[in-house]
């Protein structure tokens, strides 16, 4: 027994020696040994693959229409981050007449240089379901389609956690978002397609309907 016991005081001995050697803690002298985590340890399990993939799966872009965006080049949803929102827009196919009624407005400049704004952008089908009368002369009476455009703007960034809500627009009044998660509606009638689309400086959200200011 004591030559057991001998044996398995010296197994334990050299095991903490060993431990102290790789700089973890010290072992107890006991018939058993514990060790703390060491902080590598402790700092890799805080920052696991999970919770880093699981964090910037929350930041990427979401809806169905979102498959129709270009997978490469500078209207993809890579080249789009790395352009200011006007110019970004152009690159889109999903957004060309909207582009054609910024540029006929004059707000490229202002769009672009603008920092941390979200922009709700009407599709070319959103801007279809106007009569063709009234969009051509919505396109051509630069005032009216200012303030319109300028609606679908607000002059801070909403992440989607933040989007539902009342939101004062550069137009002047507010923009009303009910809904959560992938599912947001802009005034009751406006559906978001394609959400949390980032450019170099908006967030962007792409909407089914061109949305009308009261006022």
């Amino acid at each position: 027994m004591f030559r057991t016991t001998t044996r398995r005081s010296s197994l334990v001995a050299l095991a903490c020696a060993g431990a102290l050697a790789a700089g973890l803690t010290a072992c107890s002298s006991g018939s058993g040994s514990t060790s703390a985590a060491s902080p590598a340890a402790t700092t890799s399990a805080a920052a696991s693959p999970s919770a880093a993939t699981g964090s910037a799966v929350a930041d990427q872009p979401f809806g169905a229409a979102c498959a129709a965006v270009p997978k490469d080049g500078a209207g993809s949803f890579t080249g789009m981050a790395q352009d200011p929102v006007a110019t970004a827009a152009s690159h889109n196919p999903l957004l060309s007449t909207l582009v054609t009624a910024v540029q006929q407005a004059g707000l490229v400049d202002t769009l672009n240089s603008a920092q941390n704004i979200t922009v709700f952008a009407p599709t070319n089908d959103a801007f279809a379901k106007i009569p063709k009368a009234d969009l051509d002369a919505l396109l051509a009476d630069k005032a009216k389609l200012t303030k319109v455009l300028t609606y679908h703007v607000v002059p801070q960034p909403l992440a989607p956690a933040a989007l539902a809500g009342s939101h004062k627009t550069l137009e002047g009044s507010e923009v009303k978002v009910t809904g959560s998660g992938e599912n947001f509606t802009v005034n009751d009638n406006s559906k978001v397609l394609c959400g949390n689309v980032k450019t170099a400086n908006a967030t962007v959200y792409i909407v089914d309907t061109v949305l009308m200011p009261t006022s």
